[in-house]
């Protein structure tokens, strides 16, 4: 049975108000073809039937899986690769000098779907920092099912191919029947949660680059404008954030300044926007 207008409107509502994820006119199809898995886990004969249920008995499991489904979770292994060649021949050089007294980088990867960005990030730090280095990289996504397979770190055959080196994959997984397992030693240094980036965030500290790639493009402009304010707190002021090949800050939101570095764009803070934070503090 086709979607109706009412369900679409009922989940485009929902998914708005939760994930602040924007579905405009002719996204019906989508919706059903997305939902019709939950449906049928659901035991229901469509997505009608699954809809009237959760309108009528409102449940947090159901509600969840809603999100999760229509969440894009495209990715790949150093997806695009130009911000990594900008993160091993600019980025990580500075920061390298400017950190040389703690000898310690925290990364965030924000929308991390399952994983293989902050993998990628952690196997890129470990190869480029100086010895006696030390980094953190914290992991979230919106999708708790993608935040449960990202920290399982279990991948397929087809998923490694996707992107990752032959000797990246020799080096920092294991084995594990027909897939691969992220090795302790890397897994290690990366830590998973739930976060909504739409919504007032948790204290997560301080960090020195952010991937924000690929989300921004899901929002409208005053959404854009609100979670790059929430990163800037969290951005260091000589930090770096990468975003979308799509994506950016120009005409969105004041407080960066682009930057070419090499082949791809990075933005950091604009120093009127750190003297701005200063005098409030």
């Amino acid at each position: 049975m086709p979607l109706s207008p009412a369900d679409f409107e009922y989940v485009a509502g929902f998914v708005r108000r939760e994930a602040s994820i924007v579905l405009g006119p002719g996204k019906e199809y989508l919706v059903e073809a997305r939902l019709a898995p939950v449906a049928r886990s659901a035991g229901c004969r469509d997505v009608s039937e699954f809809l009237a249920n959760v309108r009528q008995r409102p449940n947090t499991t159901a509600l969840q899986a809603i999100v999760d489904a229509l969440t894009t979770n495209e990715t790949s292994w150093f997806r695009d690769r130009e911000p990594f060649t900008a993160l091993t021949e600019t980025v990580l050089p500075e920061l390298i000098s400017a950190r040389s007294a703690t000898r310690r980088l925290r990364v965030w990867s924000a929308a991390c779907s399952s994983g293989q960005e902050p993998y990628s990030l952690a196997i890129t730090l470990k190869q480029f920092l100086p010895a006696g280095w030390t980094f953190e990289i914290v992991a979230s996504d919106i999708s708790t099912e993608m935040i449960k397979r990202a920290e399982a770190g279990v991948f397929s055959q087809v998923e490694v191919n996707r992107g990752l080196p032959a000797n990246a994959l020799l080096h920092n997984f294991e084995r594990d029947g027909a897939h691969w397992k992220v090795a302790p030693s890397l897994r290690q240094s990366v830590t998973f949660q739930r976060l909504n980036l739409a919504a007032p965030l948790p204290p997560i500290g301080q960090f020195d680059l952010v991937f924000l790639r690929n989300v921004l493009i899901y929002f409208d402009v005053e959404t854009k404008n609100d979670v790059l304010n929430r990163i800037a707190k969290h951005l260091r002021p000589d930090g770096w954030l990468f975003l979308g090949a799509a994506e950016t800050t120009i005409g969105v939101n004041d407080n960066y300044e682009r930057f070419a570095v090499g082949r791809a764009a990075a933005y950091r803070l604009r120093q009127t926007t750190l003297a701005g934070v200063a005098g409030k503090g």
